[in-house]
């Protein structure tokens, strides 16, 4: 349920992004990586959003399989044809899939959530979500620091389609600092992200 005065959560959609090619974590597919609990990374990042967000949509390379890296096979896909120029590249191709679903045309605004980042805690999701609006860009701040996810208003989606390279989505967060809104939370999580094959043993067995 939504907090009073604020957005049906249906107005916001999920993104995870999962087309990164993630060298630094070896040979094997990260995201296929089992974490303490035994469950794959990316599903659990997956499951982890579609308990706050109604819609969402996993953003994976041309060549992957859904089904093989752990997720249902009716999970909404957003194809990146240019996700190994960088993470500019693969949200610019999420955002143009996101603005040219008719499924998403009352949306909003967009979550866009890391597949590598499992410890996300629920309420966290649920409070960045229910401050979501048009024109504001939403993130958390944990012991003085931003994470992630960030919540991009759909005022911000055409610059997001404009992105490139490997810069992510800074410049727009800098350019727009009078729309940012960071919300103070108490989860470490929004800092806790899988690099390489020792930090899923770091993690607690049980991750929200």
């Amino acid at each position: 349920m939504s907090t009073p005065g604020r957005g049906d959560p249906r107005d916001v959609v999920a993104v995870i992004l999962a087309a990164g090619a993630s060298r630094r974590f070896g040979s094997e597919d990260k995201r296929r990586a089992r974490l303490p609990d035994g469950q794959p990374l990316l599903a659990t990042a997956v499951a982890n959003a579609a308990a706050a967000f109604p819609r969402l949509r996993v953003v994976l390379r041309d060549e992957d399989d859904p089904v093989a890296l752990g997720l249902a096979a009716d999970t909404p896909i957003i194809r990146a044809p240019h996700a190994r120029e960088g993470l500019g590249a693969s949200l610019a191709d999420a955002f143009a899939g996101l603005a040219g679903d008719p499924a998403l045309v009352d949306t909003v605004a967009a979550a866009v959530l890391l597949g590598d980042m499992p410890a996300l805690a629920p309420g966290t999701l649920e409070e960045l979500r229910d401050r979501a609006a048009r024109a504001r860009i939403v993130r958390p701040r944990h012991a003085g620091r931003p994470g992630h996810p960030v919540l991009f208003g759909r005022a911000f989606w055409g610059e997001l389609t404009a992105l490139a390279g490997d810069g992510g989505a800074r410049g727009i967060l800098a350019r727009h600092r009078a729309h940012c809104h960071e919300l103070e939370v108490s989860d470490p999580g929004i800092h806790v992200d899988i690099d390489v094959a020792a930090d899923l043993a770091a993690l607690p067995p049980c991750s929200p």
